[in-house]
């Protein structure tokens, strides 16, 4: 129950996990929720979680999650007396803020003139300073021709980061290392801006090398009470966007804890701020701080610091929102344990983490248990649209401390099984097993600078094979599997009695060959070139965990994993993560991306034709920007794969392609 201003029902302005997270708050106090929706989203979890939705246009963000009268238009028809704004989209919108005052409806998150004064990183650096907040300098000027700005980074000094005033999520940011490459990255960071936020107004400020990424989880109400319920460490970064973020940051010392977290309360002070926020630092290596941005919203990763303090920070909003004091008080926060957050993408990191899109035909996370949290916003059949975020969902453990959360993180993730898109689980268990990881020692270089251990190239291994052999015969097998009691026989209903076959399972594009052997005990010989191995295995079905497990048993030693066999592809799911293994199809079942060429340039991945620069006829260099691309809210620059002259441009700006369609084809010259 609310003792301030009731609110009865709630919109969330949002979508996706967020969305979902926040009814399930919402729904615990007894408010009623109203989705909204766009066209593509009309049969997603947050429409069926709702207890009632409208739709409030097509799938393109611009026309429906960012339309701020159709989503007031929707409050007033639901009869709601508040609006959530999640994160993304409207959540730091001034101009949403204040319609919603001017209509009477109580908007989730700080004032409008916060959203303002923080949104703006030119004002937020002013107001910082004056506060005693410490800031790193740089440019923050009106004058914003290339040739100001280009000496203000010579000013500077090499290297600088260049960011968007009205900038968030890694959008609209480039650094450039050097003055020879300034121009196409402040291009780059202004067009993105621009797409993202209607603004391309530039900051520049000197980039710290391998610095830190700490921020502070802040709380104000109405009644000038503060909090801060300490900080996380979010330094691993692709893209300067979070991977893996963890609470409380560690190696800190209590006055370095004491320090930032009082340093953002001062911040939240400054602009007034009511309700929930984070303040955003860098950190260099002898832990000295730097006031870099506030986010006027919930974040991301607000799980982890909710995990260590024992709180609902959705509550916490909405109970502020209703006029509600804190519910505690900075002597009553306390840090219980370690947390780690795990963000799961459909993307593809060993393709310098080319984001991707479509159907999901499989996905069966790990149990939940009291430690653990699954934040997701999709089902098993649903699709990752190529007009949003592509994050499937985020993976949230908690442990007693670092190293308990961070065996419980890994053991979580060898356990999430997702099929029908890459995703980026291998490589955080990678990331998480890495020693440098484990030991806390963390930047915002860290993929980078450890890119070779974190990308390892590994072959399947024999033991592999022989569970993807098992997978198989047990898939094909006839009648009735016998799953309880000693090892099942594979080879009764697939072979005759010493009958050979001749297996090809397929790994990167690699073939390994397999002799398999049935034998009268219902065992199987299997040899890979002067390897032999006489195995029996089974295939175990959970019905209470969905899960099958591929046991076998060779040369005295008990092999088992999670498994999944669809069509001709294996996947086993080890302690090193995902393994995929193919039959090859037969040549009358394969394509060759219609007649795809070298001096093609192929669309990487699902996405909008945002910018057209060359035409038929026009002769291009190798490496030349051809084509600008627009794909998960994130811009691609196309480049041509050859020198030589432009035969065909098939797709002009506005154009929805699929991954792999030929964008610019290259006339072959004498």
């Amino acid at each position: 129950m609310f003792t301030g201003k009731p609110i009865r029902k709630l919109v969330i302005a949002n979508r996706g996990e967020i969305a979902c997270r926040v009814m399930r708050t919402a729904r615990d106090m007894g408010v009623e929720t109203v989705a909204v929706y766009s066209e593509a989203d009309a049969k997603s979890l947050h429409v069926a979680l709702a207890d009632s939705a409208y739709c409030i246009g097509p799938a393109e963000s611009q026309k429906s999650y960012l339309n701020k009268e159709k989503i007031i238009e929707v409050c007033k028809i639901s009869g709601s007396q508040a609006v959530h704004p999640g994160y993304g989209f409207l959540s730091e919108n001034t101009e949403f803020a204040e319609l919603c005052q001017e209509n009477d409806i109580t908007f989730i998150g700080p004032p409008s003139t916060a959203i303002r004064d923080m949104g703006i990183k030119s004002t937020s650096k002013y107001i910082m300073s004056a506060a005693n907040v410490p800031i790193i300098e740089g440019y923050h000027g009106d004058d914003q021709s290339e040739t100001r700005l280009l000496q203000e980074a010579e000013k500077i000094g090499y290297p600088v980061m260049i960011k968007a005033v009205r900038g968030g999520g890694g959008k609209g940011m480039r650094i450039a290392m050097t003055a020879d490459e300034f121009s196409s990255q402040l291009a780059s960071a202004k067009n993105e801006a621009l797409k993202s936020f209607n603004d391309d107004i530039m900051l520049i400020e000197k980039f710290v090398v391998n610095p830190r990424h700490v921020e502070v989880q802040v709380f104000g109400d109405q009644h000038g009470n503060y909090v801060y319920l300490f900080e996380r460490d979010c330094s691993v970064q692709r893209r300067h966007q979070k991977v893996i973020e963890e609470a409380p940051a560690p190696g800190l010392s209590d006055d370095v804890r004491r320090s930032i977290g009082e340093a953002a309360v001062r911040a939240a002070q400054a602009v007034n701020y009511v309700g929930a926020g984070t303040v955003e630092f860098v950190m260099d290596s002898e832990q000295n701080f730097y006031f870099m941005e506030m986010n006027t919203r919930l974040q991301v990763e607000h799980p982890v610091s909710e995990m260590i303090t024992d709180t609902d920070l959705v509550e916490w909003q909405l109970r502020v929102a209703a006029g509600e004091p804190l519910p505690l008080t900075q002597d009553d926060l306390q840090i219980f344990g370690h947390a780690f957050e795990a963000r799961v993408y459909a993307e593809d990191p060993n393709n310098d983490f080319m984001p991707g899109a479509g159907p999901l035909h499989h996905v069966l996370p790990p149990e939940l248990v009291p430690y653990m949290r699954v934040e997701t916003g999709i089902r098993q059949g649903d699709e990752v649209s190529v007009h949003y975020d592509p994050m499937i969902a985020k993976l949230v453990v908690w442990g007693e401390d670092r190293p308990t959360a961070l065996s419980r993180l890994i053991s979580a993730l060898q356990r999430y099984q997702i099929i029908g898109l890459n995703t980026n689980i291998n490589f955080m268990l990678s990331l998480a097993k890495h020693p440098e990881f484990q030991l806390g020692n963390v930047h915002t270089s860290f993929i980078s600078q450890h890119n070779d251990s974190l990308f390892p190239k590994r072959d399947v291994t024999h033991e592999e094979l022989l569970l993807a052999v098992t997978c198989l015969l047990s898939n094909r097998r006839i009648g009735s599997p016998n799953n309880t009691g000693a090892f099942s026989s594979l080879a009764s209903a697939r072979f005759n009695h010493n009958k050979e076959e001749i297996i090809t399972l397929q790994h990167n594009s690699t073939d390994r060959k397999l002799r398999v052997v049935s034998h009268g005990d219902g065992s199987l010989s299997i040899s890979e070139g002067d390897v032999l191995s006489r195995i029996e295995g089974k295939m175990i079905e959970c019905e209470k965990t969905g899960r099958s497990t591929a046991v076998v048993e060779s040369n005295g030693r008990v092999l088992k994993c999670d498994a999944v066999v669809m069509d001709n592809n294996v996947y086993l799911f080890t302690e090193h993560g995902l393994v995929h293994l193919t039959l090859p199809l037969p040549k009358y079942q394969t394509s060759d991306m219609a007649g795809a060429t070298l001096s093609d340039a192929l669309a990487p991945m699902p996405g909008v034709v945002d910018k057209v620069f060359v035409q038929p006829g026009e002769r291009v260099e190798e490496g030349q920007p051809m084509l600008v691309m627009i794909a998960m809210k994130m811009e691609y620059v196309i480049k041509a794969p050859r020198a030589g002259l432009v035969e065909t441009v098939p797709f002009q700006a506005g154009t929805t392609v699929q991954k792999g369609a030929r964008l610019v084809h290259i006339a072959e010259e004498s």
